[in-house]
C-alpha cells in the first residue's frame, strides 16, 4: 500500500492512517505489514521493522492517544491522563540508529525506535509554534490535522490533492448550477 505524506510532520502523517473517523473509518493499517511499510515510507528507518499482531494492536493504541492528544491541542481541551502517559512512554523508547556509509546516512530501528520518534513528534508539537496553526480539515470525511502555514492562515483543506481538488470541483459543479437556472 502507498501511503500519503502531506503534513511536513511525521505525527501529523500517521494520525491518517486511520482514515475518516467517525464516517467509513478506514483502517490502513490492517496487518503487520502494513505499519512496517509506512515506517519505511515515511523516511522513519531503512528497513522494515518487524511487527507481530500484538505490536500492530499496541501501535494502534499509541496512535489513538496521540490522536486525541492532537484533538485536545486543536480544540483547546484537557488531554486524557491515560493518553499522555501512553504517549510519554512511548517518547521514552529508543530512538533509530544513525550510520554514516559511503553511500549516505542510513536509519535502523524496530517497532519501538518508530514509535518513539511519533511520540516525540507529537509531543514537540506540543511546544512548538506549529501547535498555534493546526487545524482540522474541512472536508467533512477527512479526519486530517495539519498546521496551516499560509501567510494569511486561512487555509481549509489538509491538502489540494483530495480534499481541496473535491470542494473546488463541487463549488464549480454548483455555480454552473446556478448559472444554468
Amino acid at each position: 500500500m502507498e501511503f500519503e505524506f502531506i503534513a511536513d510532520r511525521p505525527v501529523l502523517d500517521f494520525l491518517p492512517t486511520l482514515a475518516e473517523r467517525g464516517h467509513a473509518d478506514v483502517e490502513q493499517l490492517t496487518t503487520p505489514t502494513d505499519f512496517a511499510d509506512w515506517a519505511v515510507q515515511a523516511g522513519i528507518v531503512e528497513q522494515a521493522p518487524d511487527v507481530n499482531d500484538a505490536g500492530l494492536r499496541h501501535v494502534k493504541a499509541v496512535r489513538e492517544a496521540m490522536f486525541r492528544l492532537v484533538q485536545a491541542l486543536i480544540e483547546g481541551t484537557d488531554a486524557a491522563t491515560a493518553d499522555r502517559d501512553l504517549v510519554n512512554e512511548a517518547a521514552a523508547g529508543p530512538l533509530p540508529t544513525l550510520r554514516l556509509d559511503v553511500d549516505g546516512v542510513h536509519r535502523n530501528g524496530g517497532l519501538n525506535a518508530v514509535l518513539t520518534v511519533l511520540a516525540r513528534d507529537c509531543l514537540e508539537l506540543h511546544a512548538s509554534d506549529d501547535r498555534l496553526a493546526l487545524r482540522w480539515c474541512a472536508d467533512e470525511h477527512c479526519t486530517r490535522a495539519f498546521v496551516d502555514r499560509s501567510r494569511a492562515a486561512r487555509r481549509r483543506w489538509c491538502g489540494m490533492r483530495g480534499c481541496g481538488d473535491r470542494a473546488k470541483a463541487a463549488a464549480y459543479r454548483q455555480r454552473r448550477r446556478t448559472a444554468a437556472q
